[in-house]
């Protein structure tokens, strides 16, 4: 255990990468925490997912809703705005991704960090890759490196900010994820199509993505297996 006698707190969307990262932290921290952020999203029922795959990992959760606050410019607050739908990964468009929210895991990782204060934690999960770096810009290794010195410098001690995929693309993440106890049964629970669907909509960015990284680490998608169960 890397961080023996340590506390995390994990932020938890309810998604593919956040339910894997906290079962990364069960294994490698003493004590595990988490937090959802509720924000008046499309997908809302990612908050349901957070709630039942803390509940498999007997993590104690708390959601913070922020209201309205991320309105305008993103699909994923507007809901007057329509999702991107592709044919396949490799048809996904370069750029900047039509669903970033601009200033989001700037303020999750702020209010993240009061609660990591208050709760004692030691540092701050979070599920955040670089394969995704040139859709979602806050998922740099360079920001969250820059935010972690921000949040030292306002703050009287130092939160570490973790994040185990951040080098990973959807096939390592999905490999990961069959190393950790319990980690593939919970993400039968989790949620990531931006349609907020289920069975999920398969055609958003966030379903390709996480169908390709399933299909090349050659491991059915738990969640696409309960799907077609409860039909």
């Amino acid at each position: 255990m890397k961080y023996a006698g340590k506390k995390a707190l994990v932020s938890l969307s309810g998604g593919q990468d956040s339910t894997t990262c906290l079962f990364w932290a069960k294994r490698e921290f003493e004590q595990v925490h988490a937090i959802c952020f509720a924000y008046s999203q499309r997908h809302a029922i990612e908050i349901e997912s957070a709630r039942k795959v803390a509940s498999l990992a007997g993590v104690e959760l708390e959601v913070i809703d922020l209201g309205p606050i991320f309105a305008g410019l993103s699909p994923l607050t507007d809901k007057s705005r329509a999702v991107g739908h592709y044919e396949s990964a490799a048809a996904l468009p370069g750029g900047l991704e039509d669903t970033f929210v601009p200033g989001r895991n700037i303020l999750f990782l702020t209010v993240a960090a009061n609660r990591a204060y208050v709760v004692g934690a030691d540092a701050i999960v979070l599920g955040v890759s670089q394969e995704d770096y040139g859709g979602y810009p806050d998922c740099r290794k360079s920001f969250i490196e820059a935010m972690q010195t921000a949040l030292a410098l306002g703050l009287d001690r130092e939160l570490e900010i973790v994040t185990p995929l951040v080098l990973l693309d959807k096939r390592a993440t999905v490999t990961l994820a069959t190393e950790l106890e319990g980690a593939l049964e919970a993400l039968a629970y989790s949620h990531t199509c931006y349609e907020g669907e289920f069975p999920p909509c398969g055609h958003c960015h966030a379903c390709l993505l996480r169908q390709r990284g399933f299909d090349a680490a050659g491991i059915p998608d738990p969640l696409l297996v309960r799907a077609r169960d409860v039909r």
